[in-house]
C-alpha cells in the first residue's frame, strides 16, 4: 500500500508558457525511456527478484518515479496551460492538440503513443537489473538532451533534478545487482545417499571446491 504527499519531489512554477519545450520533454512521460515505463518495469520486475535488497530497491524506484511522472507531467501542463490552438500547431503539436486538447497524454516526442513494449521484463534477476541499469544511463541522457534544448532556468533547473536522480537510482541498483549476484553464487550442497554405505574406520570429507567426497585423507586442496 503506498501513501501520497500531495506535494511535488521537486517545486515546479513555470512562469513561461513554451509548447515546443513541452512537446520535447513530455518523451519523458510516455516514450520509450521515460517515467511511465520506468515504474512500469521495476514495480513488475520486483516480483522475480531472489533478495529482500533488490525486491526493496526497485519498489522504492519504481515508486520515486511515479512521483517523477507526476512532475514531467506538471513541466507538460504548465508549458502548455493557456496555449491556443495556433500556438500549438506552431509549436509542431496540431495533431496532439486535435486528439487530447492541452492534456497530458503518454507519447513521445516524436509523437508515438506510450507501448509496453517499452518495459522489460524477463524474469531472470541478473537480465532484469542489467537492463535497469542501462534504463537508468539513457534517461540520464534524455535528461541531457532536453537541459540543451532548455533555455528557461524554470525548466532546466527541474530537468537537472531529475538527471540526478537517475545517477543515484543507476547506483542504487549497482549495489542490487552485487546482491543478487552474490546469492546466486552460493553453493547448495548435498549429502549423498552413499555415505551411510561408507566404512565407519574410513577418514572422509566433503570438498567444497568440486563437490565430492574425498577419503582417506587425500588432499584435494580444499580448506578443511
Amino acid at each position: 500500500m503506498w501513501g501520497y504527499d500531495k506535494k511535488l519531489q521537486y517545486p515546479i512554477n513555470i512562469k513561461n508558457r513554451n509548447p515546443q519545450m513541452a512537446k520535447f520533454i513530455i518523451s519523458q512521460y510516455g516514450g520509450p525511456d521515460g517515467e511511465l515505463a520506468a515504474s512500469l518495469r521495476y514495480l513488475s520486475q520486483r516480483f522475480s527478484m531472489p533478495t529482500e535488497i533488490a525486491k526493496a530497491t526497485l519498489n522504492d524506484i519504481g515508486t520515486e518515479e511515479l512521483g517523477h511522472l507526476e512532475m514531467v507531467g506538471t513541466l507538460v501542463s504548465q508549458l502548455t496551460k493557456g496555449a491556443s490552438a495556433e500556438e500549438m500547431k506552431k509549436a509542431g503539436l496540431g495533431d496532439y492538440y486535435t486528439d487530447h486538447g492541452v492534456s497530458v497524454y503518454p507519447q513521445s516526442a516524436a509523437g508515438n503513443p506510450f507501448t509496453a513494449s517499452y518495459i522489460g521484463v524477463k524474469g531472470d534477476p541478473l537480465t532484469d537489473l542489467y537492463e535497469d541499469l542501462a534504463a537508468e544511463q539513457k534517461a540520464r541522457s534524455t535528461y541531457e538532451y532536453l537541459i540543451d534544448l532548455s533555455d528557461d532556468p524554470d525548466v532546466t533547473n527541474v530537468l537537472k533534478f531529475l538527471r540526478e536522480r537517475e545517477i543515484v537510482h543507476f547506483q542504487r541498483f549497482g549495489e542490487a545487482l552485487r546482491t543478487v549476484q552474490e546469492k546466486l553464487a552460493q553453493k547448495k550442497f548435498y549429502m549423498n545417499n552413499g555415505m551411510n554405505n561408507l566404512n565407519s574406520n574410513t577418514n572422509v570429507h566433503f570438498c567444497n571446491l568440486n563437490e565430492r567426497i574425498i577419503e582417506n585423507n587425500n588432499d584435494c586442496g580444499c580448506d578443511r
